[in-house]
């Protein structure tokens, strides 16, 4: 019998994260997701994936919080085995701000989020996918964010912060845990059109902006993000570890 690979994909009940989960379920993974407050999106993904064969579970929680996320990976293991594939996706844009305006709290909830959250998992990852601890290896992909170079003034600086953090983390990460079978990659995502900005005190007219610039002369969507993840978490990147691959539409 084929030992069928296995995927926890946070923040997978919409936008980036659902379109990873289906093509991870259409490719031969079983799902996790982890979603934080709409269970109705959440099962709507999990029959999706469910169509294509895959076995497929949620489990609500915050990844800003350690007990949670120590959850996930818990009932991950209990009702389809230990993680192959880890997809930190989960993150937030925060409220549109300059930085001498930016309150403590949103700095705080972003970076917990957006950069604890990442850690946290990884850790979980890590203990079980490593061949040091008797793990199998495995494959992690960190979502980015091209705002980690452009650096967004004026309007995302925080958020932009936060996915140049994962950026260094992913190298690191991939250079400790390399010959333990585990390779780690980050994509740093152009816009996409999903409602991250139209949630959470962001700005909705940005996408539209982004398209005006683009070289494309549009903003992706969700699917060509996930093509993007699911390359770099599948066996076709064999090699590729460290990578921070740019799929920001020519920005």
């Amino acid at each position: 019998m084929v030992t069928r690979q296995i995927a926890i994909i946070t923040g997978g009940s919409r936008g980036i994260g659902a379109a990873t989960a289906i093509l991870a379920a259409k490719m031969g993974f079983d799902i996790c997701i982890s979603y934080i407050a709409n269970d109705a999106a959440a099962d709507t993904i999990l029959e999706a994936c469910k169509t294509h064969g895959a076995r497929a579970m949620k489990v609500r929680g915050d990844v800003a919080n350690e007990a949670d996320v120590e959850a996930l990976f818990n009932a991950c293991d209990a009702q389809l085995g230990p993680v192959t594939l880890l997809v930190n996706n989960a993150g937030i844009v925060g409220e549109t701000s300059r930085v001498d305006a930016l309150s403590a709290a949103a700095l705080e909830r972003i970076y917990r989020v957006n950069v604890f959250g990442s850690f946290y998992c990884a850790q979980q990852a890590v203990r079980r996918m490593s061949t040091n601890n008797g793990g199998k290896g495995g494959s992690i992909v960190n979502l980015s964010s091209i705002a980690a170079t452009i650096g967004s003034a004026g309007e995302y600086v925080h958020y932009a912060s936060t996915k140049g953090a994962i950026d260094s983390f992913t190298i690191g990460l991939a250079r400790e845990v390399g010959r333990e079978g585990i390779r780690v990659n980050s994509v740093q995502a152009g816009t996409a059109d999903t409602d991250v900005h139209t949630t959470g005190g962001g700005n909705p007219d940005r996408p539209a902006m982004v398209a005006a610039t683009s070289a494309l002369g549009r903003v992706a969507t969700p699917e060509e993000i996930a093509e993007a993840i699911l390359w770099l978490g599948s066996d076709k990147a064999s090699y590729a570890t460290g990578t921070v691959l740019r799929v920001g539409g020519g920005l």
